[in-house]
């Protein structure tokens, strides 16, 4: 907001945070101080990742809602609104990973006016965290200003990192935090001070660009494969994260623009971040370098294996990488193409990557952009990812971007400064550990609709797989998801069990002897039919579920049986006469409460399947009331799809 005839009373920001989705609020209250009447400028910085579902002015007690677009469309519309005299705003590019909102309004004299924006945004998982930013830039003084932020993540928060680049020391009393194991609550209030941010005042700086405050936040995935599932209100989404799975070696080629646009800097910074990148290759890697101007050079013309001795002659080569002529793109990704698919053989590894690193336009050979996108796509062929690093801010991002989409890659742009060579790390840490490649989330057809994308060439160590839908009601209650370099799906009931893998599907009777293959240090589980009398008036068959190797499980297993799974502290004493007189009864004390506990025998089906052996126990009264976590009937929902 501006004008010093505009009076900020106060700005909020409310967001909210669960289960990687947040919801954010900002509110801002203005009044024209001035006897005629003003303009308004609200501007507000929002995560590049985010989209803003509502915007709304609450003007002399009247209610204007606005209608949200898509970008492209939006910027037409409001061009045409600007230009005849109609309150619009947009959305543009603002710094690395923000996009400024700005609209402006006429507000009449002595009026107030408040501003209030909605946006939304899914976490994305980047490096095994992910990272919350909440920009504010009112640019005058604030008489109330209110940041509060709430997390709450059932999976758990191991860690969590609070920073903002207006929160100097002076500001420190008004951060606070409180955290705890699923929850993390932060607020920052000027009250009984005023805060000004970007102007000149002694609690913040005098920059322009918009201020930030980060979360930082890692949450723990189990040590066995995750595929943490959740279902609100008949939508469910799969968060999928195996960062335990062996590194996959990969080949890799650098295809690097030595047009004389690189001259300086860039080339410096360029060669200074090859320098670190080649160390980090893991040996059983092959790799090769090109660099492009208007004609091609490689280090080699074929690949080769990341040993040291390898590694320290490519990186004597990119010593000499000097910017030189013009920019033929087109040439340098075909080149790196035939240099990986010419030589593919079973010695080579199945995950093969193009790095592209350009900071200009097609300035010689094929310069037709239409052309280039097509004659990548068509040499690739769905056989390697690429992905393309724009540097600065003349390059062509829409055609990187382009290239990357096609091609099973991702286009990011090279922010110019004293850090771009930890960009260029930084980006290739991403994707520098492929754990899967050709991930295949299937799901029955009668089951769910609107399903987001479920097919990903591949999987990076840190980041993270995430499919949503709907729901659809079922008669039978059952519900599979098959994960296919794992696709084995069992289902047991009383009746019949049901084996499949990779699309194909047997069924097996509770009288056969099968042994299953392919599940090597895996979880193994014991299911044991108890068979009861066919007469008896109200017992049913049932099944005895049992785990053999529960040290195998995340320490976050849960539910009415996984909270037991890695012990509970417990202490029994004053042992004392119960009903029953061949049954003694004790006081159990645990967490925190004291319990009347009988002493009985069970039978342990672990061992022996068909008699069990008899181990002592102690039960407890009241369905567990005191030692589960809440009551047992927190664990039970009137159908597999609902909530409640």
């Amino acid at each position: 907001l501006s004008l010093a005839a505009i009076e900020v009373q106060s700005m909020r920001v409310d967001c909210k945070v669960a289960s990687r989705f947040a919801h954010t609020v900002m509110t801002t209250k203005a009044l024209n101080t001035a006897n005629a009447s003003q303009e308004v400028f609200f501007e507000v910085d929002l995560p590049k990742t985010a989209f803003i579902t509502n915007f709304s002015m609450l003007i002399e007690g009247r209610i204007y809602v606005s209608e949200v677009k898509e970008k492209e469309q939006a910027r037409e519309q409001y061009e045409s609104a600007v230009s005849s005299g109609l309150t619009a705003g947009l959305v543009k590019a603002s710094g690395r990973n923000m996009e400024t909102f700005s609209v402006s309004v006429n507000i009449a004299p002595q009026s107030r006016v408040t501003f209030t924006l909605t946006y939304e945004e899914l976490l994305q998982r980047r490096l095994g965290s992910y990272e919350i930013m909440i920009g504010v830039r009112p640019k005058q003084l604030v008489q109330n200003f209110e940041i509060v932020v709430d997390i709450y993540e059932p999976n758990g928060i191991t860690f969590v990192d609070v920073n903002g680049t207006f929160i100097t020391n002076e500001l420190l009393p008004l951060v606070k935090k409180t955290v705890t194991d699923k929850k993390v609550k932060m607020k920052v209030s000027n009250n009984p001070l005023t805060l000004c941010i970007s102007c000149n005042c002694k609690f913040s700086s005098t920059s322009n660009r918009p201020h930030t405050i980060n979360f930082l936040l890692i949450m723990p995935y189990s040590d066995v494969l995750v595929f943490l599932f959740q279902i609100i209100n008949g939508y469910f989404v799969h968060f999928f994260a195996p960062d335990y799975l062996p590194q996959m070696p990969k080949n890799l080629v650098f295809v690097i623009d030595r047009s004389g646009s690189m001259e300086g800097e860039k080339m410096i910074q360029t060669r200074e971040a090859l320098m670190t990148i080649l160390s980090e290759l893991h040996e059983d890697d092959y790799f090769g370098l090109v660099t492009f101007d208007d004609t091609i050079e490689s280090w080699r013309p074929f690949l080769s294996k990341a040993t040291p001795e390898n590694v320290t002659e490519a990186k004597e080569f990119v010593k000499t990488i000097e910017a030189r002529h013009m920019t033929d793109i087109n040439k340098g990704l075909l080149f790196a193409v035939d240099m990986l698919t010419s030589e593919k053989s079973h010695s080579f590894p199945d995950m093969s990557m193009i790095i592209l690193l350009t900071d200009g336009r097609p300035s010689s050979g094929q310069r037709d952009l239409s052309k280039i996108q097509e004659n990548v796509q068509n040499a690739i062929n769905g056989s390697m990812s690429l992905f393309c690093l724009g540097f600065g801010y003349d390059v062509d991002y829409s055609l990187l971007d382009t290239l990357a989409k096609q091609n099973d890659g991702l286009a990011r742009r090279v922010y110019e400064a004293s850090d771009a060579a930890l960009q260029l790390q930084g980006f290739y840490d991403e994707v520098a550990t492929p754990l899967l490649l050709e991930v295949n989330l299937n799901y029955p057809g009668n089951a769910v609709t609107d399903l987001t994308q479920s097919h990903f060439r591949q999987f990076f160590k840190g980041s993270e797989i995430v499919v949503a839908g709907r729901l659809q009601e079922l008669e039978t209650n059952t519900f599979q998801t098959e994960v296919s370099k794992f696709g084995i799906r069992l289902m047991v009931s009383t009746k019949e069990i049901l084996v499949s893998e990779r699309g194909k599907q047997a069924k097996f009777s509770w009288t056969n002897n099968k042994t299953l293959d392919g599940l090597k240090n895996s979880v193994k589980f014991l299911i044991i039919l108890h068979k009861i009398w066919k007469m008896h008036p109200y017992h049913q068959d049932y099944l005895g579920f049992y785990t053999l190797d529960s040290h195998l499980f995340s320490s976050n297993v849960h539910g009415l049986l996984g909270q037991f799974y890695h012990g509970v502290n417990f202490e029994v004493s004053d042992l004392f006469p119960g009903k029953d007189p061949d049954k003694q009864d004790a006081n159990m004390f645990v967490k925190g409460n004291k319990l009347t506990v009988t002493r009985g025998w069970k039978r342990d089906f672990r061992q022996d399947v068909k008699n069990g052996e008899n181990v002592p126990c102690w039960f407890i009264h009241n369905n567990g009331t005191g030692l589960l976590d809440g009551v047992h009937t927190d664990y039970i929902v009137s159908g597999l799809f609902k909530t409640i």
